[in-house]
């Protein structure tokens, strides 16, 4: 199977999409209300263009996870970007790495500060970070997988070697 940008940034995405679905699947499940976490994120989101409508949970639901799925496909082609410049240039992944930590610390207090917001509700900001860590670890393990030699590209990258 060839790899291209393009296609292991939307396999990346769709892959990271995917397992935070399923993470929100699990705990609303686990809390007795299948389907709570993307009606809300879908209700707030949908906020952001004007007051609510008449519009039901399955709309919020379909919306959020269109948007979902597109905002993970752009990061895992991002992903892929930066996989396919450090067969070039390794040290592009040291950056990346300090840039993803960065993301991550300012995700995590954007989700923290949002608990409160009256769009999310009762959504908790721990089980958001989870999801999105688990969306790291599953779009990154997969670009290792598919990239074998980022393990001594990413060695080269951190060993300051340049």
């Amino acid at each position: 199977m060839k790899h291209t940008v393009m296609r292991d940034g939307i396999v990346a995405g769709a892959l990271g999409a995917t397992a935070v679905a399923l993470w929100f699947l699990g705990v609303d499940t686990v809390y007795a209300h299948p389907l709570a976490t993307p009606t809300a994120l879908g209700r707030g989101l949908l906020r952001i263009f004007g007051p609510p409508g008449s519009e039901g949970a399955m709309t919020f639901v379909v919306a959020y996870t269109i948007f979902h799925y597109f905002a993970f496909i752009l990061a895992g082609i991002v992903l892929s970007v930066i996989v396919y410049w450090a067969h070039t240039q390794p040290t592009v992944l040291a950056g990346a790495m300090i840039l993803f930590v960065a993301f991550e610390i300012g995700f995590y207090g954007l989700s923290s500060a949002l608990q409160e917001s009256p769009f999310l509700g009762a959504l908790g900001w721990g089980q958001v970070a989870s999801g999105n860590l688990i969306a790291a670890l599953v779009m990154g393990t997969y670009m290792w997988r598919a990239h074998p030699e980022l393990k001594e590209e990413f060695s080269y990258a951190l060993g300051g070697r340049e």
